[in-house]
C-alpha cells in the first residue's frame, strides 16, 4: 500500500495541468499513488491527462458529469485513496520536490499531528512571487515566519475564529483518518470548505507548520474565487463558519475583540456594495449580528459616510448643470 495519496482534481486547467503533475512525480519522497481526476473539463486536459495513464504510479478517474464542486471532488478523491497520509494537490498549482518529504517527516515524529502544512507562494498571471499567506500579517507579522507545532482546539481558539491561516490546500497533508472522522469536507460550500475542514481537523489534535515556502498556489481571474468575491458569497461563507467554530470553542476578550474588528474589515463593505444582491447582504448583516454585538454601530459610520459623498456628489452635478444653463 502507498504510504501517500496524492490527489489531483481538475476542471479545465489543462495550460497548468502538465506543469502540476509532473512537480508530484518528481517528489523526493516516491511512497505514493496518484489520483487524477477530472471533472468534465471542456478544454484539451483529458487528452493531457491520457499522456499519463501509462504510469503505474497514476489511477484516472474521470467523471460523466460535472459534480459542480471543488469539495465533492475532494471526499470523491479521499474516498478512493489507499494511502495513510493524503495530499490534495490542486491542478492549478505547483510545488518543490521536496514537499513531500518534509511534511511526511513532520507527521511521522508525532501521531497526534492531524496535517502538516508549510508557507506558499502566490503566483499572478504576470509570474511575480508575493507570500499567499501576506494577509496573516496583519494579525500577527511575525508568526508565520517560522516553524511551529501547536493543539489544534487552541489554534481554532485563537486563529481559526478569525480567518484561515491555511493558504492554499495544495501545501497540505493530513492523515486520511482524521478527514474521515470530521466527515469529510463540507460540500454545502463553494469557497470555504476547506477552512471549515481545517479548523475540524485541528480539533481532533494538533497542527504543525513549516516555513519553508514548498508551495505555489496560483491565482487567476478565471477561478471560483474571483467570482465568490465579487458575488459576496466568499462574505456571507467566511462569517458562516466563523460561527460555527464559535459553537466548538471560546476564545479569549483580545480574541473576540480582534475578530469582530478584523471581519467588519470586509463586511462592511459588502453590505456598502450595490453590486452584491440584496438578499446576500441581509444575510450577511444577521450573520455579522449572530457575531458581533456592536455589527450595527460598525455599519452606520461607513453608511453615512457613503450617503455624505453620494448626496455631495449628486449637488455637485446639480451645480454643474446649473451653471451650465446659467452661462
Amino acid at each position: 500500500m502507498p504510504r501517500v495519496s496524492v490527489i489531483i482534481p481538475n476542471y479545465n486547467h489543462a495550460r497548468y495541468l502538465r506543469q502540476r503533475i509532473d512537480t508530484v512525480l518528481r517528489q523526493t519522497f516516491q511512497d505514493f499513488e496518484v489520483i487524477l481526476m477530472d471533472d468534465c473539463s471542456t478544454d484539451d486536459s483529458r487528452n493531457i491527462i491520457s499522456e499519463y495513464a501509462k504510469d503505474p504510479r497514476i489511477r484516472i478517474e474521470l467523471n460523466e458529469k460535472n459534480s459542480g464542486s471543488a469539495f465533492k471532488q475532494w471526499n470523491k478523491g479521499v474516498g478512493l485513496a489507499r494511502g495513510e497520509y493524503v495530499w490534495i494537490a490542486e491542478s492549478d498549482d505547483y510545488a518543490d520536490e521536496r514537499l513531500l518529504e518534509c511534511l511526511i517527516g513532520l507527521l511521522l515524529e508525532d501521531s497526534k499531528i492531524v496535517f502538516a502544512y508549510c508557507r506558499s507562494m502566490e503566483i499572478s498571471e504576470d509570474q511575480k512571487n508575493v507570500f499567499a499567506d501576506a494577509h496573516l500579517t496583519k494579525l500577527d507579522p511575525d508568526r508565520w515566519s517560522k516553524d511551529f507545532h501547536v493543539d489544534g482546539r487552541e489554534e481554532c481558539r485563537s486563529w481559526f475564529v478569525r480567518t484561515n491561516p491555511v493558504p492554499n490546500a495544495s501545501g497540505v497533508l493530513f492523515r486520511r483518518k482524521i478527514y474521515e472522522r470530521v466527515g469529510g469536507a463540507d460540500e454545502s460550500l463553494r469557497l470555504c470548505g476547506d477552512w471549515k475542514l481545517w479548523a475540524a481537523m485541528a480539533m481532533e489534535g494538533s497542527v504543525a507548520y513549516l516555513a519553508q515556502a514548498l508551495n505555489y498556489h496560483r491565482w487567476h481571474d478565471a477561478s471560483m474565487r474571483s467570482e465568490a468575491i465579487q458575488s459576496g458569497l466568499n462574505v456571507s461563507e467566511a462569517l458562516g463558519v466563523i460561527r460555527w467554530i464559535l459553537d466548538r470553542v471560546e476564545p479569549t476578550r483580545m480574541v473576540s475583540n480582534s475578530m469582530r474588528e478584523y471581519t467588519a474589515i470586509y463586511w462592511v463593505p459588502a453590505m456598502l456594495n450595490r453590486r452584491i444582491s440584496l438578499v446576500r447582504r441581509r444575510a450577511i448583516l444577521h450573520a455579522a449580528m449572530a457575531i458581533d454585538p456592536h455589527a450595527l454601530l460598525r455599519l452606520i459610520r461607513p453608511g453615512l459616510a457613503a450617503l455624505r459623498f453620494k448626496i455631495g456628489s449628486e449637488l455637485r452635478l446639480l451645480r454643474q448643470r446649473f451653471e451650465g444653463r446659467a452661462s
